[in-house]
């Protein structure tokens, strides 16, 4: 007997005494806890969400559909990137004034490759305004997982108001479970012991967030 077949056997015992399962609850699960802080409007909303993601050192624009691609083109100008990665889906419009050459996810795009690639500009799922939070689900316009994980830049476009809600409850109420969620607090940033913080260990040292007047 391996030991794959060793553990497997003390589950089975472990469970030996307990009912089958068929998937139903007889009780729902009590949620009688805060579903947000407080009531605002939904500018007042949105303004927290600007100011969380500032306090997590996003850097946080606002525009309209007319002015975006030229903000994007700025922004990737200003970071002197000469590519971009875009998911498959994202809205050939966004990207239209800009300069860099776009780099699209693809399978057998390597993380090597993807590594010299400067930027990556994604939409987003929902936005959280009591956490700062961005929220990808791999949908089309998001990609997947490690395209926000890589490049350096992200450049991260929140519709307003349709994606922004006030608290973790009122995103998970939108969110898919079964999908790869990557939740985004700011740009990737870690600490030692001694509280040393370091940017861009596991992720974008940059985070720009476009609040995209829908």
């Amino acid at each position: 007997m391996n030991s794959r077949e060793r553990i497997l056997g003390r589950v089975r015992r472990a469970l030996a005494d307990v009912p089958p399962h068929d998937g139903s609850y007889e009780e729902a699960v009590p949620r009688n806890y805060l579903r947000e802080h407080g009531k605002r409007t939904l500018q007042e909303t949105v303004d927290l969400l600007a100011e969380n993601l500032a306090d997590y050192r996003a850097i946080v624009h606002r525009t309209d559909t007319a002015d975006l691609p030229h903000l994007i083109t700025r922004l990737l100008a200003a970071h002197g990137s000469t590519e971009m990665l875009v998911p498959p889906e994202l809205p050939a419009s966004w990207t239209a004034a800009a300069d860099p050459v776009r780099i699209h996810d693809r399978a057998e795009l390597t993380p090597q490759r993807m590594d010299r690639v400067a930027s990556v500009v994604t939409g987003c799922a929902v936005a959280i305004a009591e956490t700062g939070t961005l929220v990808l689900d791999g949908s089309p316009d998001q990609g997947r997982r490690r395209i926000s994980l890589i490049p350096d830049h992200h450049i991260c476009v929140v519709r307003v108001p349709s994606q922004v809600v006030a608290s973790v409850p009122q995103a998970l109420e939108r969110l898919d479970p079964t999908r790869p969620l990557t939740w985004i607090s700011g740009p990737s940033a870690t600490s030692d012991i001694e509280l040393d913080r370091v940017e861009g260990v596991h992720g974008p040292r940059t985070l720009e967030v476009i609040l995209l007047d829908d």
